[in-house]
């Protein structure tokens, strides 16, 4: 069983089995077993932090009603580190409910494969960042977007000129 704290202190069983599993696609639509099968539904996890909460918040449902904590309190209880966490908690989980020891070590090397291309992504941005790159492009795209007319005014169109 993993764990994760919420923005508000509150801290979170992550566990999952069949139970688990049965709820979230009675709650959510989503067959968390999408993971381990290769379909999409890593990569929507990790683009869409809204799906990723609605499954997480349903898979701790039994906790947050004896917490009385309802899915928007929850939800609004998400952001920043906590998704972060909460990601992780249900990602290890999920390998280790997998039946299958060569799933489990598949998956387990897909996970790693996808968190180290996330940190090469966020090393090339900070790369450029600190390179100045970004801001170099900024300014280009300020200039070109104000040159040839210092005024910043169009000309009037000949349809919205008076005649003489």
């Amino acid at each position: 069983m993993k764990m994760f704290k919420d923005n508000t202190g509150n801290e979170w069983t992550v566990e999952i089995n069949i139970a688990a599993l049965k709820r979230i696609r009675s709650l959510t639509g989503t067959d968390l077993l999408e993971v381990i099968s290769g379909g999409d539904l890593l990569e929507r996890l990790m683009r869409d932090p809204v799906l990723l909460c609605d499954i997480i918040y349903a898979l701790v449902k039994p906790q947050a009603d004896e917490k009385r904590i309802s899915d928007e309190a929850f939800g609004a209880a998400m952001a920043g580190d906590a998704i972060d966490a909460a990601t992780a908690a249900l990602l290890d989980e999920l390998v280790a409910f997998c039946p299958s020891p060569r799933d489990r070590a598949n998956l387990g090397r897909v996970l790693l494969m996808v968190r180290r291309a996330m940190d090469k992504a966020r090393d090339v941005v900070e790369a450029r960042l600190e390179g100045g790159e970004i801001e170099r492009i900024v300014d280009e795209a300020l200039k070109a977007a104000t040159s040839g007319n210092s005024s910043g005014a169009a000309p009037a169109s000949s349809a919205s000129t008076p005649p003489a």
